[in-house]
Formats: C-alpha cells, sequence, structure tokens
C-alpha cells in the first residue's frame, strides 16, 4: 500500500540528499510556479526524450524556449489525465507488489546541478530478488489506447530514455514502472541501469551539449521536428506580429525559403497528377462501378459522405446566438513568398 507525505511530517528538506547522487530542490507539495520556475534551472526527464528526438510533437526547440523562459507550455488532456491517474496507478503497483511507495519532489544531481527530475515515488521496499533489492523508484504513466502496441515489448524509447536520465540523475541500479493503457490495462516493469551503460553516456553526452551549446548561451537549436507541431509553437510564442526581420545572412531561413517554394510546386503536381489519374481511371468504369482485373477487383467508386457544407455568414446572421455557441476562432496563416521569389530553384 501507498503511504503519503504529510507536509512538515516525514517529508525531507530541500537540499537534503534524497537518492545515492541527487538532493531535493523541492518537495512534492511545493506551489506548481516554484515548480516551474525550479524545473528551469536545469534539464528534466521530461524534457530527455525531446532533446533526443524521440518526440516530434515535442521538439528540442521547445524545450530550449521553455529554459530561456518563455511560457510555451501547452499540457492538455493527456496531461490533465495523466496527473489525476498518477496515484492510482502508482497505487496499484504498490499493491500488486507488496510495496510501499512515498511522493518525493524535484531533484538535482549533487555534482551536476543541472541534471533535475522530478520522481514520481520513491520505493521503500524494492520487490526485486533478495540480491537484486535497491533503493529505487517508480515512474508512473497514462497512455491512451492507441500507444497500447509500444508497450507490448517493454517501456517504448521515449519512457526508457526518461527513466534512465532519473537513475543517472539519483543515481540508482534499477528503477520500476507501471502504465495504465486506455483506461482499463496494466502494464510493469524494470529498467536496470547495466544493461544501458553506453545509451546512458549518450543520453549525457546529449543534455549536457544541449545546455552548454544552447541553453546557457541562449543559442537557439536547429529547427528539427515535426513542421506542425513548430508551427503551433511559434503561433504561441508570438500571436501578434509586426515589422520585418533582414535575412540576408540567415544560411538556413534562405535554404528554407528555397525548400519550401520546391515542395510546394511538387505538392501541385503531385496533386494536379493525381487528379488526372482519379479521371482516367472513372473513363475506364464507363457506367460500371468497379473495374476487375484477371477477375479481381482492383478498384471501385464509391459514394462518399463528405461533412456538410455550412453557410457561416447565413448562419452568423439568422442565428447570431448559434453561431456564437459553435463556431470557434482558428487563427492561422499562411506563407506568402513574394513574386521574385517565386519559381526560385
Amino acid at each position: 500500500m501507498t503511504e503519503t507525505v504529510q507536509a512538515g511530517a516525514h517529508a525531507p528538506a530541500a537540499g537534503r540528499r534524497v537518492t545515492p547522487t541527487g538532493r531535493l530542490i523541492l518537495s512534492a507539495d511545493a506551489d506548481r510556479a516554484d515548480w516551474l520556475t525550479a524545473r528551469r534551472s536545469g534539464i528534466g526527464s521530461s524534457d530527455v526524450p525531446a532533446i533526443l528526438g524521440l518526440i516530434d510533437l515535442n521538439p528540442p526547440m521547445k524545450v530550449y524556449l521553455d529554459k530561456t523562459g518563455h511560457d510555451v507550455d501547452n499540457a492538455g488532456e493527456a496531461a490533465y489525465w495523466g496527473t489525476v491517474n498518477e496515484e492510482p496507478v502508482a497505487r496499484r503497483w504498490a499493491m500488486q507488489n507488496r510495496s510501499n511507495v512515498r511522493r518525493v519532489g524535484l531533484v538535482a544531481h549533487v555534482d551536476h546541478p543541472h541534471w533535475m527530475t522530478t520522481l514520481d515515488r520513491r520505493v521503500l521496499k524494492c520487490p526485486l530478488a533478495e540480491d537484486e533489492q535497491d533503493v529505487c523508484a517508480l515512474e508512473v504513466k497514462t497512455r491512451s489506447a492507441f500507444k497500447a502496441a509500444q508497450w507490448h515489448a517493454g517501456a517504448p524509447d521515449d519512457v526508457l530514455a526518461q527513466v534512465l536520465w532519473q537513475i543517472i540523475v539519483c543515481g540508482y541500479r534499477h528503477m520500476h514502472y507501471a502504465v495504465l493503457i486506455g483506461g482499463n490495462e496494466y502494464h510493469q516493469g524494470t529498467i536496470r541501469a547495466d544493461q544501458y551503460t553506453d545509451v546512458m553516456a549518450d543520453i549525457t553526452t546529449a543534455v549536457d551539449r544541449f545546455w552548454f551549446e544552447h541553453v546557457q548561451p541562449q543559442v537557439p537549436p536547429p529547427v528539427t521536428g515535426d513542421g506542425e507541431a513548430l508551427t503551433r509553437l511559434f503561433r504561441r510564442l508570438h500571436p501578434t506580429r509586426s515589422g520585418e526581420v533582414d535575412i540576408d545572412r540567415h544560411d538556413d531561413a534562405l535554404d528554407a525559403l528555397l525548400d519550401y517554394g520546391r515542395h510546394q510546386r511538387a505538392e501541385a503536381a503531385e496533386k494536379r497528377a493525381k487528379n488526372a489519374a482519379k479521371a482516367r481511371m472513372i473513363a475506364a468504369l464507363g457506367s460500371a462501378q468497379a473495374a476487375l482485373i484477371g477477375g479481381e477487383r482492383a478498384y471501385s467508386l464509391e459514394p462518399s459522405n463528405a461533412a456538410p457544407k455550412v453557410d457561416l455568414e447565413q448562419l452568423a446572421e439568422r442565428w447570431p446566438d448559434a453561431y456564437a455557441a459553435c463556431v470557434a476562432p482558428n487563427p492561422t496563416e499562411r506563407i506568402d513568398i513574394a513574386p521574385q521569389y517565386k519559381g526560385v530553384n
């Protein structure tokens, strides 16, 4: 069963060593604003998969902007339910393993203060065999049912990287994890440091490089990752825009301009070619619905229920209350390339 730490009762004081190589920065019951401020002074375990490029929707640029004081946090439903389900999942792990767990807080490495992690739970009684028992901790996850296949062979790469960073910061030899998938599928496992020595060295190198070459000198990392996620990130960073910026000497921006135009033309050409092929396929059908090759169906023309077309102007004019209740703003933007740069290779 789990143990709950009462503020001021058994909670360790800030600055005290709470793991073999980690000291407590903030207790688990610290104010969230204080926690957000403190975590910007180092690299946490949730930052590591992004720095390594393991999560397209959470690119390295987002970590950089967060660490340099920009408000780019967009935690949504997934983060909310992860927080809500953390205690029940931790309790399930503790009950199933006849163990005790306790909340800790934000921890930093004693020799490398920018190595940080927020431990979900510290394990007070390790359930492993007697010769493997050691001080350790538990990482708790909540995942969508669509991600179930990622857990069949153990923890996926992003979670593995996160847990290995916690092992590095805290000086553990192993850690446990528990995950609730789709609200009703539970998995658990153990990650051992001695199986990932080279990987841990690579993670440490990547984190230190990111911290000392980008965060501290405030030099942005390369713009890599999912393009749509990055566009949303920059939209949150700059909700309004005005003025001009000179990119004459910005090689990456100039290359991006040429790449964008090249891909835009290729996309348009592919769309035209696709539509032309579609027309030829329909022409071959004549009045038939399906086409056969060697007596087997090759393709058919099937009715499709497209989304209904809504006359928003009429809706706003005749039923303004319904328009206000159902139509939400959807701010976006488009790239408008100057005529002299269109068609340039």
